[in-house]
């Protein structure tokens, strides 16, 4: 069972099922995150949608790049998350099912190739009340606890 985090599922409301792959990218106390700003601004674990026929770890590597502008390393599956949420860029209810992967950002080739997202480095316990969405926030403070644990 995967656990769920934000809303209950609205009942005889059609879900379609998205699959996405979404990094922790850890650099010393800093996560790298990308702020979307249309339609709302909303700061997020980089990552997406894992395109037909694309492994999430390809899918990965796509999406940090465009939304960061960043190369990564070494991804690594920490979990998995879901929830039910309105896509506006899409027009679709979804049930998104995130896999969250840990991974060394290695190289900043540019901005990010996505509209409407910038790339921001944030100490991680302030990405852990600032993420958009609950799941995000589980991981994040997750990682920072593995980080004070040392």
């Amino acid at each position: 069972m995967i656990r769920r985090f934000g809303e209950t599922p609205e009942p005889g409301r059609t879900y379609i099922r998205r699959v996405g792959a979404y990094a922790l990218l850890p650099r010393g106390d800093a996560l790298l995150l990308t702020c979307q700003t249309d339609p709302d601004p909303d700061l997020q674990l980089p990552g997406g949608g894992i395109d037909p026929g694309e492994s999430p770890i390809t899918a990965l590597h796509r999406e940090v790049y465009e939304e960061t502008g960043w190369l990564i390393a070494a991804p690594r599956r920490v979990g998995t998350f879901r929830r039910f949420t309105y896509m506006p860029e899409y027009d679709l209810w979804a049930e998104k099912i995130c896999l969250i992967y840990s991974a060394r950002p290695v190289r900043r080739l540019g901005p990010p190739t996505e509209p409407a997202h910038t790339a921001l480095w944030m100490a991680a316990d302030a990405a852990v009340e600032a993420l958009g969405n609950a799941g995000d926030r589980h991981f994040a403070a997750r990682h920072l606890r593995r980080l004070r644990d040392r």
